[in-house]
């Protein structure tokens, strides 16, 4: 009677721990972007922003860089991102939420001669992610800025008078939220010792800023 009792109890018992398993699983928070993401500029690898993000949001999110260095937002750039295996991986980890940082490197002259095709390849990042995971909140960036006259090709006054515009109209039209990293930049480039990558502590205001928005939009849901 004991063993019948215990086999009649025994499915309720799997279902709860498995139901107990399926709520303890972590947030996963994909980081998708260009060197700035990637780490370069960071001297301490630990202090990169999506780790620092890591560290603010707690142990109930898993966040992972997916950060590729050079990469573009334009598919007729130098380096697209969406021909990365990183953007593969980033699509297979099926994140539930999404922070995009894109467009730096499409100001160098030879990518932003094809800016036509710059809203429609963000539209396109965008929807992959929603279609990897339908329950995706994505978040798009607006780049840093790029101080005095830049390095590497890339612009600063692409980024002001172009690529941040653009961004604004491609949230606003997909309904998506905006973090705005240039503002808080403002009257800190010593944190961008190459005029284009923060350093550490540049890294720390990009994750806070990032958290802030994450937070304020659960609040808001």
């Amino acid at each position: 009677m004991l063993r019948r009792s215990l086999l009649r109890l025994l499915p309720v018992a799997l279902v709860g721990m498995a139901l107990s398993h399926a709520a303890a699983a972590p947030v996963k928070v994909a980081c998708v972007g260009d060197s700035i993401t990637a780490g370069s500029g960071v001297k301490d690898k630990t202090k990169t922003y999506p780790k620092q993000l890591g560290g603010l949001l707690g142990d109930k999110y898993e966040v992972q860089n997916f950060g590729v260095g050079g990469s573009t937002m334009l598919n007729a750039g130098d380096k697209p991102y969406q021909k990365e295996k990183r953007y593969q991986d980033a699509l297979a980890f099926a994140p539930d939420i999404v922070v995009i940082k894109l467009g730096t490197n499409d100001t160098k002259p030879h990518n932003w001669q094809k800016k036509e095709g710059f809203a429609a390849d963000a539209k396109a990042l965008i929807a992959s992610f929603q279609k990897a995971n339908p329950k995706a909140q994505v978040y798009l960036c607006t780049p840093v800025p790029v101080f005095a006259q830049g390095n590497f090709g890339i612009r600063g006054e692409v980024v002001l008078n172009e690529i941040i515009p653009l961004d604004k109209q491609i949230a606003a039209e997909l309904k998506i939220p905006l973090i705005d990293l240039h503002t808080p930049f403002d009257g800190k480039g010593d944190l961008v010792p190459d005029r284009v990558h923060p350093n550490d502590a540049g890294a720390t205001i990009i994750a806070k800023t990032v958290f802030e928005s994450l937070k304020n939009s659960k609040k808001a849901s």
